[in-house]
C-alpha cells in the first residue's frame, strides 16, 4: 500500500469556524495514526472573494490549534506549487484532455437561465442539477478539436445518466448517487475563466498524491462528481472519508457568515487551544 497522505484545503474566502476546525483536526489526527504525511493547499481559486487577510489568518488560527502539516505554500515540498491560482497550466491540461475525449461540453446558460429550472440543488449540495439546455443529444464520439481558450463559455462534464456512481466512505459506509438523478452535469469551468472545484480539487489531489481525503459531509455527492473526473482522465482516485456537519443552535450547518463561532473570534474571547479542541468532540 502507498504511504498515507492526507491533505488540508481550505479557502481564504473567510475566517474558520469550528466546522472546518473539525473536519482538519480529523484529518491531522488521521494522518498521525498512520504515520504519514499532512498537506496544506490554499485553495484561493475564487478571485473575487479570497482575501490575503484571510489567508493569513488560516494558517495562524490552524497553527493555533497545534495542526502542523509537512508540505504546503508555506514549507514547501516535492509537489509545488501548493496554491490553486498558481497551478493554471495543471488545470488546463486536464480540461484539454476531457474536452478532446468529448466528456465535457460549452454550455451558454446564465446564472439566471439556472435560477428558472425547475430541478432545484439538494439541501447539503449547492450545484442545481442542470436541466440539459446546451447538452448536446449524443455523446461525442472520436478526437474533438480543442478550443484556445476555455474563457467566456461554462465547460460542463456530460454524465452518464441512470449509471450508479458508489464508493465506500471511511467514516459513512457505503455509499451510492444515481448520475442524472442524485447529480446532474457539473461544471469543470467556469465562463469567468476560473477552473471550478470539481475538477481543479482532482487534478491538485492526484498531482499531490494524496490517499485519503478528510472532508465534510456535504460534499458527499462531490465524491461521486469526481469519482467521474478520475475515470475520464484516467486517474487513481484516493479513499474518502465524509466528517459530519456542526451545527449552531438552529440546526443549520456552520458557514463562514458564523463570525461568533470562528476560530478567531474564539481566540479573541479568551479560549485556549484545549478548549477548542474539547468543543470539536
Amino acid at each position: 500500500m502507498s504511504p498515507y497522505r492526507g491533505r488540508l484545503a481550505p479557502s481564504p474566502t473567510g475566517l474558520l469556524h469550528l466546522g472546518h476546525a473539525r473536519t482538519f483536526w480529523t484529518a491531522y489526527q488521521r494522518a498521525q495514526q498512520a504515520n504519514g504525511v499532512l498537506v496544506m493547499r490554499n485553495e484561493n481559486l475564487d478571485p473575487q472573494r479570497s482575501k490575503t487577510e484571510y489567508t493569513t489568518a488560516m494558517f495562524e488560527d490552524l497553527r493555533w490549534l497545534g495542526i502542523w502539516w509537512q508540505e504546503g505554500p508555506d514549507v514547501g515540498g516535492p509537489y509545488i506549487p501548493y496554491v490553486q491560482s498558481r497551478r493554471r497550466e495543471f488545470y488546463l491540461e486536464a480540461w484539454r484532455k476531457l474536452v478532446q475525449t468529448g466528456f465535457v461540453y460549452p454550455c451558454r446558460c446564465s446564472r439566471k437561465d439556472l435560477a428558472r429550472s425547475a430541478q432545484a440543488p439538494h439541501d447539503e449540495d449547492d450545484e442545481p442539477i442542470y436541466p440539459g439546455t446546451c447538452r448536446p443529444r449524443h455523446a461525442a464520439s472520436g478526437e474533438i478539436a480543442v478550443p484556445e481558450s476555455p474563457a467566456r463559455l461554462n465547460w460542463r462534464f456530460r454524465v452518464p445518466d441512470g449509471e450508479e456512481i458508489a464508493f465506500a466512505d471511511g467514516h459513512l459506509g457505503q455509499k451510492s448517487y444515481l448520475a442524472g438523478l442524485d447529480f446532474g452535469d457539473f461544471l469543470i469551468w467556469r465562463r469567468d475563466d476560473v477552473p471550478a472545484y470539481q475538477l481543479a480539487v482532482v487534478v491538485d489531489d492526484a498531482a499531490m498524491r494524496i490517499t485519503e481525503v478528510v472532508r465534510g459531509a456535504d460534499l458527499l455527492r462531490s465524491a461521486a462528481r469526481q469519482l467521474l473526473v478520475y475515470s475520464a482522465l484516467g486517474l487513481e482516485p484516493p479513499a474518502w472519508y465524509h466528517c459530519p456537519l456542526m451545527l449552531d443552535a438552529t440546526g443549520q450547518r456552520l458557514a463562514k457568515r458564523h463570525d461568533a463561532l470562528s476560530l478567531r473570534a474564539l481566540r479573541e474571547q479568551g479560549r485556549t487551544q484545549e478548549d477548542v479542541v474539547a468543543m470539536l468532540r
